[in-house]
């Protein structure tokens, strides 16, 4: 699955902390030729025979022109087999998407979209610093489905600051009426370095409490569920069996092939007659990733290879964020000698989190209950350790 990235921005959100850059004027060829030769490159590299999704990402991918993106799909297509119905996703902000802009991406070969809508309310979005409105967001939501019907997906945030429980249950109905058939929801982070973060330290705005965090989390769920979405993953919710295929291949600890600017990766090194799994990130600014590609074919910053209990603790720290959690058969491909059972099985965490309600192990695998799921991170450190002593 690879994983394009296009590093610009518009302007920075106010709870932005990734690696994107607001530039006077993006030097797009030059950009799309180290795109398109770092995804050869890295397809040679990890020799893989066919490709199940690729996903552009941001920064605002929106803000690329079709042919940048047709041309990486070129690149993957003559690299390796690119089936005709791999689901090819762009994320897209409501302020990038006009019918014409999105009808090129279709043209171009993208066949999903995932539509940064944050929050339908105006005052929320100017907290957040977001380039729409409210009123633009709808009608981008409503021009992506009529081109991309069923595979239109809409980005939600919850926790803002000052946003009470009633304020988040109307986003929800809102966002119901709006959306297609597939839902993100991300509870607000505030990072380190952000605008928001500052202006929550110095007093200027509330933090929500995590009562009131666990609560909209709920609601949203009970909600969501009712309409008939399937709450497949941590932050996702799809029905009619829209979910992300690109998504769920991060969360079953399939390999992937971070392209462009601070990208990250995961594959094997067959190209170079490895066997081994390497976790790769690609140089973080943009200038110096072009003129790394333009030298060595590829910006990659750091590779390590990663050793069996690094990639059972990516699997079981993925896998378990999923209602399917992790199944015998897919831990058996990372671990053929010691199985879920002879791990978790036994005395210890897992059996005791298991007697409390909140992880399932049987004939299906390792999963955690709804109850589990909404506190999985703090159930892993204990995992983490009885799979650290096995």
């Amino acid at each position: 699955a690879p994983c394009p990235q296009w590093p610009y921005c518009r302007k920075r959100c106010s709870y932005c902390s990734f690696n994107t850059y607001v530039v006077p004027a993006v030097n797009e060829a030059a950009l799309r030729a180290c795109l398109v030769r770092e995804a050869q490159t890295l397809l040679h590299l990890s020799q893989v025979h066919s490709v199940t999704s690729v996903f552009f990402g941001g920064g605002t991918p929106s803000l690329a022109s079709p042919c940048t993106v047709a041309a990486v799909l070129e690149a993957v297509a003559g690299a390796t087999h690119l089936p005709a119905g791999a689901e090819v996703t762009l994320e897209a902000n409501p302020s990038s998407t006009s019918t014409s802009r999105l009808a090129g991406f279709r043209a171009a070969g993208v066949n999903r979209v995932s539509i940064g809508v944050q929050s339908l309310d105006d005052t929320e979005l100017r907290m957040l610093g977001r380039e729409h409105t409210a009123a633009e967001a709808r009608k981008a939501v409503e021009v992506a489905r009529g081109l991309f019907p069923g595979r239109t997906s809409i980005d939600l945030l919850f926790g803002l600051p000052r946003q009470s429980q009633d304020a988040w249950a109307k986003r929800l109905e809102a966002a119901l009426r709006l959306c297609d058939d597939h839902i993100s929801l991300y509870q607000l982070t505030l990072e380190q370095g952000t605008a928001l973060a500052g202006q929550v330290r110095g007093g200027a705005l509330p933090a929500p409490s995590q009562d009131l965090l666990a609560d909209m989390y709920q609601t949203a769920r009970t909600v969501l569920v009712a309409a008939s979405f399937r709450h497949y993953e941590v932050s996702n919710f799809a029905r009619k069996g829209a979910l992300s295929t690109h998504n769920l291949s991060y969360w079953q600890a399939d390999q992937y092939i971070g392209v462009g600017p601070g990208a990250h990766g995961r594959f094997m090194l067959r190209g170079e007659g490895g066997c081994s799994r390497e976790a790769r990130v690609q140089t973080l600014e943009p200038v110096a990733w072009m003129q790394e590609v333009q030298k060595h074919g590829h910006g990659t910053r750091s590779r390590v290879v990663l050793s069996l209990l690094e990639q059972l603790e990516e699997l079981l720290t993925l896998g378990l964020r999923t209602d399917e959690g992790i199944t015998h058969e897919r831990w058996g491909h990372f671990s053929p000698q010691l199985s879920l059972q002879a791990v978790f099985g036994e005395q210890g965490e897992a059996r005791v989190l298991q007697q409390e309600g909140w992880l399932v192990l049987d004939s299906g695998g390792l999963r955690c209950t709804w109850a589990g799921l909404a506190v999985l991170d703090s159930l892993l450190p204990d995992l983490l350790r009885q799979l650290q002593r096995a």
